[in-house]
């Protein structure tokens, strides 16, 4: 349960958990559903429950065995912090990102209200990133959530976008990712929405990352905002001496 990654802002994938229980409008189309029926329709062992919430204790260590230093979004199939994965799970995942300092390890959530309970009580290393998802502005407050983890990087995610967040509170977040929904049934994304939010993001001075355009061929409409692409990330910090 790790792979390559296409997706723009990671390089590796890594899932201690698979499955997941939709709470937003942000989960009505997800891609990871439709990935893991197919991966249960081709008979994969991992996904044999389909898209039910699933714990892979075995996987939890594996990042121990990379010594190359890797980017990794961890539970692109998931959410660490759903109400099916105890605390001890997320605790022992926390300890393998703390064990491991020549990875950089970006985690996502919509369970905020989770994530600022458990937070002091985990470890927070230089290499963790910690992120929202905030798809429209009935989920603002994860945002506020998010503000009170001790991480050295918080970001937001808003993909997909498929409403306005013209009163985004920045003051404490380092990053924003921004695409829209892709796949079959995509909404589409309002040009208005994301150039709000550059300019928040300008005018904060938080990194902005513009991911997609999305819609059913999202290698159609591409990435370019205005003629740009906008590729701005975090700076990862490797130890000194760790082997590349």
């Amino acid at each position: 349960m790790a792979a390559n990654s296409s997706i723009e802002w990671t390089e590796h994938t890594w899932n201690p958990v698979t499955g997941c229980v939709k709470i937003s409008q942000g989960c009505k189309h997800c891609y990871a559903e439709r990935m893991a029926k197919r991966l249960n329709a081709m008979g994969s062992e991992r996904y044999r429950h389909g898209f039910a919430p699933t714990l892979h204790p075995d996987l939890i260590e594996l990042p121990r065995r990379w010594r190359r230093p890797r980017l990794i979004f961890v539970n692109s199939m998931s959410d660490l912090f759903q109400e099916d994965v105890p605390d001890w799970f997320i605790r022992d995942v926390f300890e393998t990102m703390r064990a491991t300092p020549q990875h950089t390890y970006q985690v996502l959530t919509k369970r905020s209200e989770r994530l600022r309970a458990m937070a002091p009580f985990l470890p927070w290393p230089s290499n963790v990133w910690m992120g929202v998802s905030v798809e429209d502005a009935r989920v603002m407050h994860r945002v506020i959530d998010l503000a009170t983890v001790p991480a050295r990087v918080r970001f937001l995610s808003c993909e997909p976008l498929i409403g306005p967040l013209d009163e985004l509170p920045l003051a404490r977040v380092d990053w924003v990712i921004v695409g829209g929904e892709s796949g079959p049934r995509a909404r589409s994304m309002d040009r208005l929405w994301v150039e709000s939010i550059r300019r928040q993001c300008r005018a904060a001075n938080v990194l902005f990352f513009f991911k997609q355009w999305g819609g059913v061929r999202k290698d159609l409409t591409g990435r370019q905002l205005n003629g740009r692409t906008y590729d701005a990330m975090p700076r990862r910090l490797i130890p000194i001496g760790v082997q590349s």
